[in-house]
Formats: structure tokens, sequence, C-alpha cells
């Protein structure tokens, strides 16, 4: 007999996935986490393309960077759910009255699904003159530089770490060839010990960088976010009025 739920009908059973020949042990347990994970089934509620979505909410309810007008850049944005939050957020719709309305461009390897309000392309950031075509879908400098990225795992925890660093990095070195000054940039990195040289070079160009892991980040992963805020142009670089708050 099944386990009486709580008074508001509401079910508290997790739900238990049987093994079947030929999927591996693994994909047993990530099948039975994600049946069982709130934040998978209140991003099916809202319409997200997935729980990430939420991470980015979340951030952005801390240290509020994706304000009304402000130019956003998501860097590897597939499936798209930071996209949709920065989009609601930035009013890229124009559905807020007597706000200003922001811009959302999202990049990729490979295509995006269309989303509302933001302008997704196929693109490797890493390219010689991406920073310049981005800038130009932007329409002029951005004001949020935010990445959800990650290498694809080896199975080796600290090769893992090290790669993710190293992407990480990387989408610092192109926030600081398109954030305006006072800008934001947001991206994933794995606790593993590696950080303290990403650290060091955000600090040198943004007033403040925090060190955060969402509620939405499961508890079992190693991954956290850094918010780095306030963006100092290197000197003699061309300079943009930010978005005020």
């Amino acid at each position: 007999m099944a386990k009486k739920t709580s008074g508001r009908g509401q079910r508290d059973l997790k739900v238990k996935v049987k093994s079947a020949r030929g999927r591996k042990l693994s994909s047993t347990r990530w099948l039975e986490r994600q049946l069982n994970d709130p934040y998978v089934a209140r991003a099916r509620r809202e319409g997200y393309r997935g729980r990430a979505a939420f991470k980015i909410l979340e951030l952005d309810d801390k240290y509020r960077f994706l304000v009304p007008g402000a130019r956003v850049v998501d860097l590897g944005c597939a499936p798209g759910g930071w996209c949709q939050v920065a989009v609601s957020r930035v009013n890229a719709l124009g559905e807020k009255p007597g706000k200003r309305v922001g811009r959302v461009v999202g990049v990729d390897l490979q295509e995006v699904e269309p989303i509302a309000g933001a302008e997704t392309h196929v693109l490797d950031f890493l390219e010689d003159g991406a920073d310049e075509r981005v800038k130009d879908w932007l329409g002029g400098q951005a004001d949020v530089v935010m990445s959800d990225m990650a290498a694809a795992s080896s199975g080796h925890k600290q090769t893992d770490h090290l790669r993710i660093i190293a992407l990480c990095e990387a989408a610092a070195f192109f926030a600081f060839d398109v954030l305006s000054p006072n800008g934001t940039f947001v991206a994933k990195v794995l606790a593993g010990g590696a950080e303290g040289e990403l650290q060091k070079l955000l600090k040198q160009r943004f007033s403040k960088v925090a060190n955060v892991k969402p509620p939405a980040s499961r508890s079992d992963s190693s991954e956290k976010f850094v918010v780095a805020t306030g963006f100092r142009p290197a000197a003699g670089a061309e300079e943009e009025e930010p978005v005020a708050p």
C-alpha cells in the first residue's frame, strides 16, 4: 500500500527508476535524480528550457545585474534558459511600460531553437573578431556577459576542473573586450584548487568579485559561480556609458 501524502495532496514519495537492460547504472541514477528534482518540475511548469534558469534567476535576485535596458551576451547559450530569464528581466520584449528596453544575444557552437526577445547565433566566441561581431549584434558594448558553459567531461575530476577554469578564463578575456564600464561578468566554475589565477585576474579588472553557490545548484555538485561587478576597462580602451540600474 502506498504511503499517504500530506493534507494538500502533494506527492512526497520519491520516484524509483528500475534498471533496464543496456542502461548504465549512472544513467539510471541520473534519470532518477531528474524525476525527483523539484527544479526540473518547476522549469516545466514555468516554461523554462532547463533547471539552470533558476541559477541565473537566483544570482540576479541577489546581485541585480539584469536590469531593464541592459545589453546582455550569453556565451554557450544552449538550450536557452539563461536567455529566457535575461529577456524578461532586461525588458527585451518591451512588455514593461515606462522601462528601458534591453537586448539579449546568445551565442553557441550549435543552433538554438528561437527564443522570443533574444537573438541567437552560431559562433565560437574564441574566433578572431568574435567580440566585434557580438558588439555589432548588441548595438554596442555589453552590460552583462554571462556563461553557464562547461567543457565536455573526461571522467577525470581534476582534468575537468582545469578545463572549465580555462574556459572561464577565456570567457573573462572575451568580457574584457566587450563590456562597458561598470559591467558584470557571471560564469560557472568548478571548485578544485585551480581558481586562484582566475580570481586574481578578475580582481584586477572588477571592483567586486564574489563566489556563490545558488540554491538551484545541486548540493552534490562542485559547481559554483563567480559574479564580478564593476568592470574597469584598461587604460585607453573604448568606453561607453553603462545602463543605470
